[in-house]
């Protein structure tokens, strides 16, 4: 067993429900204690168990033997997902009252930035239930199970990049759906995706942009979780639009720039503090 730690405040009963929502069926188990996956990581295939000890501030991590091999990746992985190296004093001084209601809320991350790539696409017009049934069929289509256990790998890039389209509209996605997933895949193999945090994260979000089947809130979101970007804001979103009613793209813009840069973090406050409203300021005025 092994042990990461973190700073408090942590919510964890809001990360576990954030990640149980979207869990993949053969691919993640959440529970209301803990989170169990399996992961594929340099030829190395295994499961991954996750428990927080409240009292502790610390996460027990256990690896099956398949893992032992890869350790310290997935203990980088792990502490990507659920945010462990986030200061959340530091945040929460940048965004003041709107942090105020969920002190400990954290960024969720990814294990694998494809991973993310590819269920970020799925979720597009769907809901986020059918985007992780979606993942869920995918997975089990593209990957063998592991060995004694009742999971499967979400699968590489090589294994989608073959894929045929048809094939994955059957599962119950559109065709140029299909045809996005498979040239996200070609690109990872081709070494052309970013599987780490760019330098550059707005030249890196309009470089998605520019690929079959990805728009700007796609890369937006994508960027947020799958690179764990930590100063991004969705303008366009549909619910950031409805807590900013009546405000310009442009204006909501600007209004966010009082979180830099901690937006991302920002955001997710704003999705998830019901009835939040802005406040009334000179600082969106004239903005058109």
């Amino acid at each position: 067993m092994f042990t990461l730690s973190w700073q408090p405040p942590y919510d964890w009963q809001w990360m576990l429900d954030f990640l149980a929502a979207r869990a993949v069926a053969g691919v993640e188990t959440v529970t209301a204690t803990d989170y169990t996956r399996s992961f594929a990581c340099e030829g190395h295939r295994g499961l991954i168990r996750v428990t927080p000890d409240l009292q502790a501030c610390a996460l027990q991590v256990t690896l099956s033997e398949g893992l032992l091999p890869v350790a310290d990746l997935c203990l980088e992985r792990i502490s990507r997902l659920f945010d462990l190296d986030c200061d959340p004093q530091q945040v929460l001084e940048t965004l003041g009252d709107l942090g105020e209601a969920r002190p400990g809320l954290r960024l969720p991350g990814s294990m694998d930035a494809f991973e993310q790539g590819v269920r970020a696409i799925l979720g597009q017009l769907v809901s986020v239930s059918m985007a992780a049934k979606l993942a869920g069929r995918v997975a089990a289509q593209y990957d063998e199970p592991l060995a004694q256990t009742d999971y499967v790998c979400f699968p590489t890039p090589a294994a989608l990049a073959q894929a045929d389209p048809m094939a994955l509209k059957a599962l119950g996605m559109p065709v140029k759906r299909a045809e996005s997933l498979i040239h996200l895949a070609q690109s990872a193999v081709a070494g052309q995706f970013p599987a780490q945090t760019p330098s550059d994260i707005e030249s890196a979000m309009k470089a998605l942009q520019t690929r079959p089947g990805i728009g700007r809130w796609t890369a937006n979101y994508f960027a947020l979780r799958g690179w764990q970007a930590k100063d991004v804001f969705l303008p366009d979103d549909y619910l950031i639009k409805q807590r900013f009613a009546g405000m310009t793209p442009a204006q909501i813009r600007r209004y966010a720039t009082r979180w830099q840069p901690w937006r991302s973090y920002a955001l997710l406050h704003i999705w998830y503090t019901e009835g939040w409203t802005p406040s009334v300021d000179g600082e969106i005025a004239g903005i058109e």
